[in-house]
């Protein structure tokens, strides 16, 4: 049984960082899509930050190119979102996910493995 758990979301001020971490288990990830996405209260779940080893890729979202890393651990089959200069407009539970498909991109749809979800709240 394939499990996704995220951990490493907090309460950080405007300005300040955090890495989220998505740790896989129950099969291996390491040629296939994984991804961030997050949703903010009121509002549908976005796309954040997707990554492909082989044949590889990495994709973000406008809204944090530039601020937001996204980055895996093959040995650890852990996947990672590192944020730096975050926004209260970063606001969101993150979920981390998975896809069986290569080149799901920024399609939800595509993905068929969810985590849980780890909350991030920015103040200003």
């Amino acid at each position: 049984q394939v499990q996704l758990v995220e951990s490493g979301g907090g309460l950080v001020q405007a300005g300040g960082s955090l890495r989220l971490s998505c740790a896989a288990s129950g099969r291996t990830f390491s040629t296939l899509p994984m991804a961030w996405f997050r949703q903010a209260p009121g509002k549908e779940r976005e796309f954040v930050a997707a990554n492909q080893w082989s044949p590889n890729y990495t994709y973000y979202a406008d809204s944090v190119k530039g601020r937001f890393t996204i980055s895996r651990d093959a040995a650890k089959n852990t996947l990672y979102l590192q944020m730096n200069s975050l926004k209260p407009e970063d606001t969101a539970v993150y979920y981390c996910a998975a896809s069986s498909t290569p080149w799901a991109l920024s399609t939800q749809a595509q993905y068929n493995y969810w985590g849980q979800g780890t909350q991030v709240t920015v103040s200003s």
